[in-house]
């Protein structure tokens, strides 16, 4: 199962640009695709969760979600995240599938990988600026959006600093993200890739660089693949062959633990 989170506001003919690919490399493998709104940054838990439910469904159509199950039928699950908007999805996934199934809803970590590209990364006003900029066309719409976008960012941080708690959207996220077990079938032992580039306007390599570092120092199996010419969520169109290749090392790496965890069940 390839399980793919696209960035804010991407198109079906963008995310195609992906999906195709990894039907040439796994053509058995079920795909399923979680689209990401501008307004998930600000619409209600009860709306982001309904739109949720679809994926769950498919999920768990696909056994997924199986409390327990014989080794030789466990799904194999590739996780592919794309910038912040993708992130945050993952964790409202992450989050959905606790709450409906209880912090155990797995006994193991069933054969699976996670993927980050372009992101996570905290940013600021002139990057959310850059965000809903690329996505917003209208630029009355624009405006309203990102003056309510902006409202939202101050009165966050000023909650935070009042209180003391993290109340700041995207510092939440890159927290969340260092969760072993993001999705309830993840673990330590579940490789992660980060991709990312120096040229990304939106997301600050050394941010990236920080966050798979910390990753690492928590006992993640982390891998860096760091890009120098290509722009947000584009390392594909400039080095197309080292960005599938780093695809197919970390899933290759992710298949060769099934062996030794086979043996531990059976031990």
């Amino acid at each position: 199962v390839i399980l793919i989170f696209g960035w804010m506001g991407a198109q079906l003919k963008h995310l195609q640009n992906y999906t195709r690919v990894y039907t040439e490399l796994y053509p058995k493998a079920s795909q399923i695709v979680v689209r990401c709104n501008p307004d998930v940054f600000w619409t209600t838990a009860s709306t982001k969760h309904r739109r949720l439910m679809p994926v769950i469904d498919a999920l768990e159509a696909l056994d997924c979600l199986t409390p327990s199950s014989p080794p030789q039928k466990r799904p194999r699950i590739l996780t592919h995240a794309f910038s912040n908007g993708g992130s945050l999805q993952l964790t409202l996934l992450g989050n959905v599938l606790q709450r409906k199934y209880g912090p155990a809803s797995l006994r193991e970590s069933f054969t699976s990988a996670l993927i980050f590209d372009s992101c996570p990364a905290v940013g600021n006003l002139k990057t959310i600026k850059l965000a809903f900029s690329a996505v917003v066309k209208n630029p009355f719409l624009r405006f309203i959006v990102l003056s309510f976008v902006y409202s939202l960012h101050v009165i966050g941080l000023c909650l935070s600093l009042l209180f003391g708690k993290r109340i700041m959207i995207m510092e939440n996220l890159r927290i969340e993200l260092w969760n072993p077990r993001i999705l309830p079938w993840m673990g330590l032992r579940t490789p992660r890739l980060y991709l990312f580039s120096r040229k990304d306007k939106l997301i600050p390599w050394q941010d990236v660089t920080r966050h798979a570092e910390i990753a690492k120092e928590r006992g993640m199996d982390v891998h860096c693949e760091l890009f120098e010419e290509s722009e947000h969520v584009a390392h594909i169109r400039l080095e197309p062959e080292r960005y599938w290749s780093s695809v197919q090392q970390v899933w290759g790496v992710a298949v060769s633990k099934e062996k030794g965890e086979d043996e531990e069940i059976y031990n």
